[in-house]
């Protein structure tokens, strides 16, 4: 399964920043060993069902436990079993039919 979610308390630090509360979340999914990327909008995870959605509560969980009242949390899955390596592959496969011009 692939993952792709975007995670932040509903109200910023002190200053207007979200970036210490995001990066707690993010630590939790580098820590977690699965495959993953970050960009400006969303983290993507891979692995199976159980272990993707336990990465994603602990990251609920790390923004709770620092504090946060309410957690925005936006999720959008492919669920595709006995297929890996889909982070990766997927923008193989496009970056191969653009090259073919």
């Amino acid at each position: 399964m692939l993952l792709a979610f975007s995670i932040a308390p509903a109200t910023p630090a002190e200053g207007g920043s979200y970036a210490e509360a995001v990066a707690g979340a993010v630590r939790v999914v580098r820590e977690s060993g699965l495959p993953h990327e970050t960009n400006a909008m969303f983290t993507n995870v891979e692995g199976e069902w159980d272990e993707v959605m336990a990465v994603l509560k602990r990251c609920v969980d790390t923004m709770t436990d620092a504090g946060a009242d309410r957690v925005s949390l936006v999720v959008k899955a492919d669920i595709r079993p006995g297929h890996t390596g889909m982070l990766e592959g997927k923008v193989r496969r496009v970056d191969e039919v653009l090259d073919r011009g």
